[in-house]
């Protein structure tokens, strides 16, 4: 039973319980099982009063997911029209108590705000997150929440999709007591209260006060355009959503739903809702691996680190955020001390901007343990190598651990190109090796690849996933082949920017397209910022162009040559002052044209979309072999990768959802035309010429594949 009442014999209070785990989503049947409820207690003469609680961790957040992406797909009418139930709520005889724990987000809140009443925990937290998928809040949240918090709340809440914690929430009119102790018993006290007060009960649509108080209206709606320009750059739904909460200035309260209504299909039914949506849904199909449906996982408490240069102090800092006991190790005092230095001075910022309390600093600093040998090593449940990027000194690291280790500890590198089986032939414990690959800055970003060797155990990989998940990390389970899935995809999206600088376009010219396209950076900008010496190396190592006849760029090596190594030398592919901010550089312009005519490299002008396709098709092909020979098990698995570790736009969906939203048959004819002009690296990839010659998509055959 989704929805029930609960009322103990001579109990006066009615509590409406919504039972649809896990996490109570708004669907048909629970609209309409909440909507019987208040009917059956409305008519109840016994009944004085009705609290609305969530069964289970949470309150309600949000609508069915899947009931928003069918709509978005033009497959069905969506989530229920709540108007209705809303107003037989607000329009009740009998107070009606909306009781939160865990989350009232989306749905969740809009419901809440039709209640006469809002209590909560102080644990729980409320918002309006829906621009995040891409839409507006459609059950009349832009309508009700400047009534309860005004408009400049009401805009930075539904403008940014970021939650208020309840104190917060509590100060801006949103909710009318935090309790302590009992939800539900402290909430049927409440209202009792209200019962007794023997008085109309608020009705939100019909408050007006909220809505005079501030300064000037026309300020408080630039400013929320100029929030949505800011946070949410080339989205639709932020600029709609204040939009929408303007109507709640000038127009009556129906008036403006019907303006909400409007605004929400036209943002549900836009391609970018279809790809936010499909990013949703990718990233929570990660935990469906194929072969790893009964392996079994073991508790990760406690975590070695070997190497405390920046990823190893970035890991050690997401462990020691975790809760986990971590020793960071390195051979060098110096390293351990500008590691610690390091990692105290990045939660000092954190402090600065009210993350965490100085206590709370504390308690993860003593986490984690600095030092300079093994010392307790054989007690660890997991050890990552965070060494420096070569094969031969990674393998010396592996030899020298795997006698030191227990032996069902397992043993990870956070390699981020290296060859997994070659580092796991260095210890008696291949089956419980894998890579971890972490993005830098390893405490912030949320990828991790987790690279699976010919080797490895289910429950390695089980564990893994389990692991990445208590870091609150995503991780994605790829093969062990050059450069995993991201990076081998980066090559050739990397190398063809510069084969385009030296037929003729600039590196602020590749940057501004790419940005223009909706990338986090330029792809000159991430090679300035990783190191040209990194790149350099990973070329070396990895043996790229030692095959005769590939063609090889040819500027970047005259830049390790002459020192220009990026951001750390403040000259690269653009010059650096101290905030850091990408220069266009004459010299380097000079740089290319020389090298491009001393080897008879052909200038001409490119426009924006040549660029973008150069740019990204090699990518997407390159995507579509990788799935094919399947080092990624979904093509929305790359999806989740380039979205959440490479700065590919959200709104678009990743590389392969943005494939088929371009037409795959369109990419083929591309590419194809590339081949011809310049030559065998263009070929077209067999899965992606396959999907395109049967009328198939990336998106079609993932489901194929689930199927």
């Amino acid at each position: 039973m989704q929805v029930l009442i609960k009322r103990q014999p001579n109990d006066e209070v009615a509590i409406v319980l919504i039972d649809n785990p896990p996490v109570n989503a708004l669907s048909t049947s629970v609209a309409e099982g909440l909507g019987q409820a208040i009917q059956t207690a409305e008519n109840d003469d016994r009944v004085r009063a009705i609290v609305v609680m969530g069964e289970g961790k949470t309150f309600v957040v949000g609508a069915d997911i899947k009931q928003l992406e069918d709509m978005a797909w033009s497959q069905s009418s969506g989530p229920p029209r709540l108007h209705k139930l809303l107003l037989q709520i607000e329009d009740c005889t009998k107070p009606v108590v909306m009781a939160i724990h865990g989350s009232a987000l989306g749905g969740g809140l809009e419901l809440a705000m039709s209640g006469h009443y809002r209590v909560a925990t102080r644990d729980a937290q409320v918002g309006q997150p829906e621009v995040n998928l891409g839409i507006i809040p459609g059950a009349e949240g832009t309508q009700r929440l400047p009534r309860l918090a005004g408009i400049e709340k009401a805009i930075e809440m539904c403008v940014t999709g970021k939650p208020l914690k309840a104190p917060d929430a509590l100060a801006a009119g949103i909710l009318d007591l935090i309790v302590e102790g009992d939800l539900g018993a402290e909430a049927v006290k409440f209202a009792r209260l209200q019962a007794d007060a023997k008085r109309s009960h608020p009705k939100t649509r019909e408050r007006k006060a909220t809505l005079k108080v501030h300064s000037s209206i026309e300020r408080a709606m630039q400013t929320g355009r100029e929030l949505a320009a800011k946070t949410k750059r080339h989205l639709l739904a932020p600029s709609r959503v204040v939009e929408a909460i303007a109507a709640s200035i000038s127009l009556p309260f129906e008036e403006g739903c019907a303006v909400e209504q409007r605004l929400f299909e036209e943002c549900v039914t836009s391609p970018q809702c279809r790809a936010l949506i499909h990013v949703f849904f990718a990233e929570r199909a990660l935990s469906r691996i194929p072969g790893l449906e009964n392996a079994t996982s073991m508790l990760i408490k406690r975590v070695g680190i070997v190497g405390a240069g920046t990823m190893g102090s970035g890991i050690a800092m997401a462990c020691a955020n975790a809760g986990l006991t971590v020793l960071l190790k390195d051979s060098k005092p110096e390293a351990i001390e500008r590691s610690v230095s390091t990692i105290l001075r990045n939660y000092e910022s954190s402090i600065k901007k009210g993350r965490f309390t100085p206590d709370e600093v504390t308690q993860r600093m003593d986490r984690i343990i600095p030092q300079v040998t093994y010392k307790d090593f054989e007690t660890m449940d997991l050890v990552i190598e965070a060494a420096f990027e070569n094969l031969e000194l990674k393998c010396s690291l592996f030899r020298e651990l795997d006698p030191i280790l227990k032996t069902d500890c397992i043993l990870a590198t956070n390699t981020s190109t290296l060859d997994i089986d070659v580092l796991s032939s260095c210890t008696h414990r291949r089956e419980r090796v894998l890579g971890l690959h972490f993005f830098s800055p390893a405490n912030v970003m949320r990828l991790v690849e987790i690279v699976r060797g010919r080797s490895t155990a289910s429950a390695t990989v089980a564990t893994a996933v389990e692991f990445a998940k208590t870091l609150r990390k995503i991780g994605v389970v790829v093969g062990n082949c050059r450069g995993f899935v991201g990076n081998r995809m980066m090559f050739p999206y990397m190398y063809e920017a510069q084969f385009l600088v030296e037929e003729g376009a600039t590196p602020k010219q590749v940057d501004t397209a790419l940005k223009h396209f909706g990338m986090a950076m330029g792809i000159f900008e991430v090679d300035d910022m990783a190191g040209i010496d990194v790149a350099w190396r990973v070329r070396r190592e990895l043996g790229h162009f030692s095959e005769p006849g590939i063609r090889k760029p040819l500027v970047a090596d005259k830049l390790y040559e002459t020192g220009r190594l990026g951001q750390k030398t403040g000259k690269g592919w653009y010059r650096y002052g101290q905030d850091r901010e990408a220069i266009p550089d004459e010299d380097i312009v000079s740089l290319i044209r020389s090298v491009a005519k001393e080897n008879g490299v052909r200038q001409h002008e490119f426009s924006d979309e040549e660029i973008i396709e150069r740019s990204l098709y090699g990518m997407i092909n390159e995507g579509a072999r990788a799935l094919d020979e399947g080092y990624a098990t979904r093509a929305s698995d790359i999806d989740v990768i380039y979205v959440n570790g490479y700065g590919f736009p959200s709104w678009r969906g990743g590389p392969m959802f943005y494939a088929d939203s371009v037409g795959l048959d369109k990419i083929v004819e591309r590419i194809s035309v590339f081949e011809q002009q310049q030559g065998e690296r263009w070929k077209v990839a067999p899965l992606l010429l396959h999907l395109s010659k049967t009328g198939k998509t990336f998106r079609e055959f993932d489901a194929v594949r689930k199927d």
